[in-house]
């Protein structure tokens, strides 16, 4: 290699310069999201500031939801211990920058997947939990059976989030008037909805569920069956730590690939006995999967044994038989007519 001034760097020279940088990246990753949480002794998990089925908090405190139990995935797999995770709640505006600053390890917080969030932001989403899509919800007493029937609406809409474009590109596509009855809350929004103030709210499909069954007399709205955005929620980490990005978007696939081979929670000890090799591997009697991410090889049945698998988590607290009643739809395996598809541990 030459410099500049014309002399050469000797091979001894260059080996040093190696052996800083290498150093140097030593320290950093010693110094990464896991040896953290693991001094800590617990998962800093940023989530909804409260929305029945995803992230919500009891009178004694106690969190639940999709969500949250995404969030105890992450624990038990790094930890051996769901249980210890401290939930950070953060607002749709302030979600990202608490990432950022440290404040929190993951977000699993309903958040859109962009290509913008991950160019500008510095974090890297980690694999889709939840197909989603915005669409409106109404009173059924206003005789509105479409989208399309909705020229000249007052809109509920949170800003801060990808609704409020998608809803606006959606009417102005369609040559729609609206006026826009603004909020900074979801909680804002309902009440604006539930005070007349609007037609129509608007939110991902998901969210308008949640909404709709905490509502006095949740049958007096209709969710419209238009679904006007692609919404892929995923949980978020920093892009600064390969091996923590890892970490959290394997625990994700797992849950899956669980599911797909028949892993749950009370099906364990058949798991482990199983000589299908597609479920050895999954569940750590074959090969050493879990030290490559740098976790014990038993992780999945960690996982499983504490929250149950993808469609285990799913039915608990979305699914058709829980408050929400949402069908699995997009989020159906992909072997059984949805879209949820995870790589293969191997």
């Amino acid at each position: 290699m030459t410099l500049r001034s014309g002399r050469r760097t000797s091979g001894l020279a260059f080996i040093g310069l190696a052996s800083v940088a290498a150093m140097l990246a030593a320290g950093a990753a010693s110094a990464g999201t896991l040896d953290t949480v693991k001094t800590r002794g617990s998962v800093a998990c940023g989530v909804n500031q409260g929305l029945l089925g995803f992230a919500l908090a009891d009178e004694a405190g106690k969190w639940a939801g999709f969500d949250v139990d995404f969030c105890k995935a992450v624990a038990a797999a790094v930890l051996g211990d769901a249980e210890k995770v401290t939930y950070v709640p953060v607002s749709a505006t302030d979600r990202f920058e608490a990432l950022k600053a440290g404040k929190i390890d993951v977000l699993a917080r309903n958040s859109t997947w962009t290509l913008q969030r991950e160019a500008e932001l510095g974090i890297s989403f980690v694999g889709v939990t939840y197909y989603d899509g915005q669409g409106f919800m109404v009173k059924r007493s206003s005789g509105k059976e479409s989208a399309l029937d909705l020229d000249g609406a007052a809109v509920c809409v949170q800003t801060g989030t990808t609704t409020e474009p998608n809803f606006i590109d959606f009417f102005t596509t369609n040559n729609m008037k609206y006026t826009v009855v603004a909020a900074t809350t979801p909680d804002e929004s309902v009440e604006n909805y539930k005070a007349g103030r609007c037609d129509v709210l608007t939110s991902d499909v998901s969210q308008l569920y949640a909404e709709r069954a905490t509502l006095p007399d949740p049958g007096e709205s209709l969710i419209l069956p238009d679904v006007i955005s692609k919404e892929p929620l995923a949980p978020a980490v920093r892009d600064d730590d390969a091996q923590w990005r890892k970490i959290v978007e394997w625990v994700n696939f797992a849950l899956i690939n669980a599911e797909e081979y028949g892993i749950s929670s009370d099906r364990l000890d058949e798991a482990k006995a199983s000589k299908k090799p597609e479920v050895m591997r999954i569940v750590g009697t074959d090969g050493s999967f879990g030290e490559k991410l740098g976790l014990s090889n038993d992780w999945v049945i960690k996982i499983v044994g504490s929250v149950g698998n993808y469609g285990e988590i799913y039915e608990r607290n979305l699914g058709v038989n829980s408050k929400l009643g949402i069908p699995r739809g997009l989020n159906q395996l992909w072997s059984k007519g949805g879209i949820q598809y995870a790589p293969p541990l191997r």
